[in-house]
């Protein structure tokens, strides 16, 4: 199709010498598919015919243009140079204008292909031979004859359908061999949304499901729906060190790998400064570790892994370490998945970290099926070996702790922090909640994070409620009935 993950959809691409429909909204990029698949017809050496029956040459070489495409091999017919021709003739007719002018439109067009000879042909739009037609059997007869017509050639036809009727076609969608939909959203906030569903191929098999697109210069990039299923890879399991001796002793020997883990707890406690911890680790083993952050600039993680005597930058011009800033408002989900996809796929990253949850959710607030989509996207991860870090943060600061959304259940470890009281003086705790991937210390430790790092205490055992946020004393006599 010459659009980037589409014959993913496709499984392959269009089946050859049949008739599609492409159907959506205007401006959601049909017109860009279209010619995406005539240039890539051009690459292959086989002939193109864009038939225009709204647009004109000039403006269909601004949208070329636009995306730095240069259109010199692909034919370009305007059926509106002919109009006052047909019109002309329909005068001394006794038939009615319209069908007339449909009737000369496709004989017009017809003599254009036989003349061109394409391989690879698309008419926009539809409208405007609905319109000519003036009723739907005199359309679908118009379909049905332009169908007969290239049955007998090697070509590939699309039609496009701006749907400007404002009724649901089902005429083409019943005649067409397979029918794609283009759709876009507009959120309150950020960039629109698109999405292309395959709503049929027939005798072929295609993906399933809406599958994430943009539309930008160079024309568009689908992002064909993650099924976690499809991918394996063997890899050993085992834990995997933090490099620090307290830490790794609370998570009974670090994090497995193949799995995936929560960091969670009120803003400030540590959370990402943990996650850092294990990405500088995984750089010193000589393994890529990728961080995708919402929450913080570039120069500010760097400036407080500096801070904390993590050699961050260091490891970032060695290529172990990537960071990649994102946006939630200019990003869709499809697109965020695909580079996850990637960085383990093709540049073998061993590590991802999410930084953070709140911010991902952010960046698609109207999607209805997020946690599918982080089930799928976890699920994938640890069947490639990657360790997962998420990191989430929950509303307030001491007392009852929330979350916008649990996620609890898809981690295989939740490693929980704290901000607690003790005579008038406010500290960290860290405790770990579970770990599917071997056993782990059930205690709560005080933690400390300055210049020298991460460091953890010896179990908060003198205090009861720690996780409260305002603990009280109790009796060692307690403690060791309790042991």
């Amino acid at each position: 199709m010459g659009v980037p993950g589409l014959d993913a959809v496709l499984n392959g691409g269009l089946p050859a010498r049949r008739l599609y429909l492409i159907q959506g909204d205007p401006g959601v990029g049909k017109t860009t598919l279209a010619m995406q698949f005539l240039l890539e017809g051009a690459r292959q050496g086989e002939p193109g015919l864009y038939v225009s029956l709204s647009e004109t040459k000039d403006e269909l070489e601004v949208v070329a243009r636009s995306h730095g495409w240069d259109l010199e091999k692909i034919h370009l017919y305007e059926l509106s140079t002919i109009e006052e021709q047909i019109r002309g003739d329909s005068e001394s007719t006794f038939f009615h204008p319209s069908e007339v002018e449909l009737n000369r439109t496709i004989d017009a067009l017809i003599g254009e292909v036989e003349r061109v000879k394409p391989r690879r042909i698309v008419f926009d739009s539809l409208s405007e031979m609905r319109m000519l037609a003036d009723t739907p059997l005199r359309y679908r007869r118009q379909i049905l004859q332009l169908k007969q017509f290239f049955a007998g050639r090697n070509c590939t036809v699309l039609l496009l359908d701006d749907r400007t009727s404002g009724v649901h076609d089902l005429q083409v969608e019943s005649i067409a061999h397979g029918v794609l939909s283009l759709r876009s959203t507009s959120p309150e906030y950020g960039v629109a949304r698109r999405q292309l569903s395959v709503l049929k191929i027939r005798g072929s098999e295609f993906r399933e499901g809406s599958h994430d697109f943009i539309l930008r210069r160079g024309g568009l990039t689908v992002f064909p729906r993650l099924v976690a299923g499809e991918h394996h890879r063997g890899f050993e399991r085992a834990d995997f060190p933090s490099g620090n001796a307290e830490l790794d002793a609370l998570l009974g020997g670090g994090l497995g790998r193949g799995t995936s883990s929560m960091f969670m707890g009120p803003p400030g406690t540590g959370k990402s400064t943990l996650a850092l911890r294990f990405a500088v680790s995984a750089a010193e083993r000589g393994e890529k570790a990728l961080l995708f952050i919402f929450d913080e600039t570039i120069g500010t993680l760097r400036n407080r892994a500096a801070q904390l005597g993590l050699s961050v930058e260091e490891h970032e011009k060695r290529g172990l370490i990537q960071i990649e800033q994102i946006d939630p408002a200019e990003i869709s989900p499809g697109e965020l998945v695909h580079r996850i996809r990637n960085a383990v796929a093709e540049d073998d990253a061993r590590m991802v970290i999410i930084d953070s949850i709140n911010g991902y959710l952010n960046a698609m607030p109207a999607e209805r099926y997020l946690t599918l989509q982080l089930h799928e996207l976890l699920a994938y991860l640890n069947q490639l070996g990657t360790i997962t870090i998420m990191v989430l943060a929950q509303q307030g600061l001491v007392g009852t702790m929330q979350s916008a959304v649990d996620l609890t259940y898809l981690a295989d470890t939740v490693v929980l922090s704290r901000f607690y009281e003790v005579r008038g003086e406010i500290k960290q705790a860290l405790s770990v909640i579970k770990k599917r991937s071997g056993n782990h210390e059930r205690t709560i430790r005080q933690m400390r994070v300055d210049k020298n790092g991460i460091r953890l205490g010896e179990p908060l055992r003198d205090l009861q409620g720690v996780l409260t946020g305002v603990p009280t004393f109790v009796e060692d006599r307690e403690n060791r009935d309790a042991d």
